[in-house]
């Protein structure tokens, strides 16, 4: 069976690696300084491009918290002399589609539109007014300062929404990874016109913009591009360094709730994106949690004990450590026999590490995946801007089947004993028994 196992390994590194070699990642910088990834592909006639900025919820202070949000949130909804409905009806008309992403570390705008002429020179012509000519219309703002503060208001309701936000406070307390994305409603109400403009001004800028660009165009052609969306940004702005995250104080929060269940949570630092131990972590999360039914903590709470439906482990690297996670839900008379169970996992996990009959079937799962993870333009343009955002290597893609490999039950466990400290984790119960 471990044969079989390992030479499943082998042949899915081996298709994963032919597949990855038609795909050179190409990198300069444009005249202002902003950095460029790029695959040319001419499958299809499509054009992906994401230009993203350090500019997520880390940039923002207390007392402006949601500022970062809300400046991304209204880059497209009016620009350039072009009303928010002129924005979206000329994208229309020709086919393209514009997507937002933002988390804390980064914010950004994703671009896809058909390769011809016409429609890509209209949706580019858009596309850079939204990215460097942004208007920041009074009556919109006013408009989508009222949404949020609903949106917010709605969600503080929900059992998952209380719970993830106390935990971020636990976990981080007053670092910027703990400021709430979306923002509080008092600091919301306060921003103002000149507050989101001087945001922009100081964090959308070239230097600290990144462009992935992939699809039907030529390397000079995709040059062209990258400075078309560029040379009206300033070449520099604000400092973007996040400062180091500290171990929290431990303890728990328990919430009452009228929910018929209790939603549990933990959390510990856990990752930057540049961790020497991303891959062990990676592989050995698999195992514990990241798996779906083959993991540890569904076998033991879900499968042996029956004490959630589903129970589940995940790192969020970022800059800086962003969180480790455990989560659940069980009924509220079980909440804490699950709450006990699930640390007594984790905590024998990181003691005693990982089987090597574990070890092969994640390798073989993350391996055996990995296709599809790169398997369409959008996915690989979600690779390139991250690769770009934090300087990983130009190979990063092909390295990151060769470091899964490379993996040994010995590095899991003395890397998980080094950065997760069972008896350190923060954990939020919302709907606790009163």
């Amino acid at each position: 069976m471990q044969i079989k196992r390992f030479i499943g390994i082998v042949l899915f590194s081996f298709y994963s690696q032919w597949a990855l070699a038609s795909l050179p990642i190409q990198y300069w910088q444009t005249s202002s300084g902003a950095r460029v990834y790029f695959v040319e592909n001419h499958d299809l006639p499509m054009l992906d491009i994401n230009v993203e900025f350090a500019a997520g919820s880390a940039m923002d202070t207390a007392s402006k918290s949601g500022c970062a949000n809300l400046v991304r949130h209204l880059l497209s909804l009016g620009a350039g002399g072009l009303s928010e409905d002129q924005i979206a009806t000329g994208l229309a008309d020709v086919g393209a589609q514009l997507k937002n992403n933002f988390d804390r570390d980064r914010a950004g705008l994703a671009l896809r539109t058909l390769s011809s002429e016409r429609e890509r020179k209209q949706a580019l012509d858009i596309f850079a007014r939204i990215i460097q000519s942004p208007e920041f219309s009074q009556e919109i703002l006013l408009r989508e300062k009222a949404r949020i503060v609903s949106s917010i208001k709605e969600s503080s309701t929900k059992p998952d929404y209380i719970g993830e936000r106390e935990l971020m406070k636990m976990l981080y307390s007053s670092h910027p990874y703990g400021f709430n994305e979306l923002g509080e409603i008092d600091a919301l109400n306060r921003l103002q016109r000149e507050d989101l403009l001087a945001f922009y001004r100081s964090y959308y800028v070239a230097g600290n913009a990144v462009i992935a660009i992939i699809g039907d165009v030529t390397r000079l052609e995709a040059a062209a591009i990258a400075e078309q969306l560029t040379d009206n940004l300033s070449s520099s702005g604000q400092k973007t360094e996040i400062p180091a995250v500290s171990i929290p104080v431990a303890g728990i929060k328990r919430i009452p709730h009228p929910a018929t269940q209790s939603h549990i949570q933990l959390a510990y630092p856990g990752l930057r994106r540049s961790d020497p131990d991303y891959f062990p972590l990676l592989v050995g999360n698999h195992i514990l949690g990241g798996g779906g039914f083959i993991s540890r903590l569904m076998e033991e709470v879900r499968q042996q004990r029956g004490l959630a439906y589903s129970v589940y482990s995940f790192f969020s690297p970022f800059k800086e450590q962003g969180p480790f996670q455990i989560g659940l839900q069980t009924k509220k008379e079980q909440s804490e026999e699950a709450l006990a169970l699930t640390q007594k996992v984790l905590k024998d996990f990181v003691a005693s590490g990982v089987t090597e009959e574990e070890l092969l079937a994640a390798k073989q799962n993350i391996i055996g995946g990995f296709p599809l993870r790169i398997e369409s333009n959008s996915k690989i343009l979600s690779y390139l801007s991250m690769i770009g955002f934090y300087n990983l290597p130009l190979t990063y893609l092909t390295d990151y089947l060769v470091a899964v490999e490379a993996v040994t039950t010995e590095q899991i466990r003395q890397a998980f004993q080094r950065r997760i400290q069972p008896d350190g984790m923060v954990t939020v119960v919302v709907g606790a028994i009163e």
